[in-house]
Formats: C-alpha cells, structure tokens, sequence
C-alpha cells in the first residue's frame, strides 16, 4: 500500500510540474525596439477581453491579426502568443512569413508560414484558458533581418532564440481572458 500511495505521490508531483502539458514554457518574450510596428485584431481591442470564441470555453478558434509598419529592411516576420501570467506558457508560434505579410487569417496561414511548437507540446494555436483570474495574452510580432531557419516543429525557446538573434523590432497586441466563476 505505501508503494502504490508513493507512486501516487511522484505521478502527482509530476504532473503539477508539467502544468498545462509539454513543458516548452519560456521566460519572456525576446526585447526588441517598439519601432512603428503595430498589431490589431478585429475580434479584440487593444487591451481588451478576447472574446469567449478563441478560448477554451468557447470553439477555440484562433483570432485574426492584422499587422503595419513592417519596414523595408524584414526579411521574416514572426509572432510569439505567450501567457505572462502562467509563467511564459506559449499559445503559439509563427515564424517564416513573409515581410510583406500584413496580418494572418482566423483559419489557414499566409504562404511559406511555419507553425512550431506550444506549451501543451502540440503544433499551432492552443487557445487561453487560465486556471484562475483573468491572464494576459501577448500577441508579439517581430521583423527580423535575416531569415530563422527554423523548420516547422520547433521548440518554442528555439523561436524564441533564433528571435534574440534576429529582431531589429516587434509591436504588440495585448488580450485578457478569464474564465466565468475561475
């Protein structure tokens, strides 16, 4: 009986340390220069509730985004979707877009797009769903002055780094969630 009850235990703590799933979390989303860059969204204001459809207590649909300012310079264009409040838990990665992307679509991804790894360990969107409270949801977009290289599939602090290396400068778009009664 202690056996089961110490396997219990570890299966347990295991568990509350993998919190949301496949670990992948990062520590924050790369620094760049705020230059001219913006994000925006016809589903969310700026600072405002992401509505319930692109969250896990509604169809988890991914909300569209719309970018401006990319400067001549770009040769890639990607964009991190990180919970602060959950420790850096990323929603979603993109990255090889093009310079001359001006936003991405509720479904489908604009040409030559890759999509990498989420916190949950699986590829592509994972909508917000917070344990408590209301979060915070980063939608960071970067310019970058030379390609990634990174094949579809990558880890989210591969993104993250091969961002480090690269950005010459991101904009922003900030959305809160919480669940009813959480």
């Amino acid at each position: 009986m202690a056996r089961v009850t110490a396997c219990c235990v570890v299966a347990a703590t295991a568990l509350a340390v993998a919190g949301c799933g496949g670990g992948g979390k990062v520590s924050s989303a790369p620094a760049a220069p705020a230059a001219g860059l913006t994000v925006s969204s016809p589903a969310f204001a700026a600072n405002g509730t992401i509505p319930t459809r692109y969250t896990c207590a509604g169809a988890g649909d991914r909300p569209a985004l719309r970018f401006a300012g990319v400067p001549a310079g770009a040769r890639e264009l990607a964009l991190l979707v990180i919970d602060p409040d959950a420790g850096g838990f990323v929603h979603w990665t993109l990255y090889g877009m093009d310079p001359t992307t001006r936003g991405i679509p509720s479904a489908g991804l604009p040409p030559g797009a890759r999509q990498g790894r989420n916190s949950t360990g699986g590829t592509g969107w994972t909508p917000p769903c917070p344990p408590s409270g209301t979060h915070r949801y980063q939608f960071e977009l970067y310019w970058l002055l030379k390609r990634s290289g990174l094949a579809a599939g990558a880890e989210p602090q591969k993104v993250v780094d091969a961002i480090k290396g690269a950005a010459a400068g991101s904009g922003e778009l900030i959305g809160r969630f919480g669940k009813s009664g959480a």
